[in-house]
């Protein structure tokens, strides 16, 4: 499926889109080690039957942007309105990237179809508890970013982002590893972007968020993202969870036709 590559302006920020296919917009939301080609294989599938836009968040990826105080939100509904303006849209979004999507959701709720999250963040959520197998890792990761020592953060964060953090350091090989080190070391070495002007907690109001929704999970990943993400299809009214057994945080990445089947799935029954 050819896509092709846009530049959507918001605020100082020239935030680059592609889109491929038509139909009823779908826009997928990057995790924070990453950018939208975690979404390539998603994408093109989508866009066989939908609107399939990606794109990237201020300080990652092709995107241009000035340090600025800034609203991820805003963000969105920017490539929202110069790409599928005044439709409502599916959202499907990764992590840091489900946390926009939530936040999307209680603020614009008419703009919304549905929601696809895969171990979303949410803005008010409890401080997590970690096992202590996982707190060493944790300490080494804390003394590498205060150091400022990319390699070795990206080094880290692969163990426990890629592999999963009580799996074995180097579970996942090859060119996914590579690339996973590659756009996180982009990122971590990308000028400031700016402070997050969304501070609303979404985590009290998810009951709020009406619109049918599927949460998925990889059962290798965090145990209390593992627990968060089966509260909030718990939740949410329209909800529903899935877990993928052998899969950690990128399961779009790791696990690349099962997400996109769950996705197409879903999409179906809209």
């Amino acid at each position: 499926m050819m896509s092709s590559t846009i530049w959507i302006h918001s605020g100082r920020a020239q935030l680059a889109a592609e889109l491929a296919g038509h139909g009823d917009p779908v826009v997928f939301l990057h995790a924070a080690v990453f950018d939208r080609t975690m979404w390539r294989a998603q994408l093109d599938a989508v866009a066989a039957t939908h609107l399939a836009i990606a794109y990237d968040r201020r300080g990652f990826g092709e995107t241009r942007t000035e340090t600025e105080d800034h609203s991820p939100v805003a963000d969105l509904l920017a490539v929202l309105d110069a790409l599928a303006p005044g439709r409502p849209a599916t959202l499907v979004a990764c992590s840091q990237g489900g946390r926009i999507a939530l936040d999307f959701a209680l603020l614009h709720p008419s703009r919304l179809r549905a929601l696809v999250l895969i171990a979303p963040s949410v803005s008010g959520a409890p401080e997590p508890v970690y096992p202590p197998p996982i707190e060493p890792l944790l300490t080494r990761l804390a003394a590498a970013e205060a150091a400022r020592d990319w390699d070795r953060v990206s080094a880290i964060k692969v163990h426990l982002w890629l592999d999963g953090p009580l799996q074995r350091e180097g579970r996942i090989t090859g060119e996914l590893r590579a690339s996973f080190l590659q756009k996180n070391l982009a990122a971590l070495r990308a000028p400031a972007a700016g402070a997050n002007l969304d501070t609303a907690p979404a985590f009290p109001c998810l009951a709020e968020i009406t619109a049918p929704s599927r949460i998925i999970w990889g059962g290798f990943d965090f145990p209390h993202i593992q627990e968060r993400s089966r509260l909030i299809a718990a939740t949410l009214p329209n909800g529903s969870g899935c877990a993928i057994a052998e899969a950690a945080h990128l399961p779009s990445l790791e696990r690349p036709q099962e997400v996109t089947r769950l996705i197409t799935d879903f999409l179906a029954c809209l």
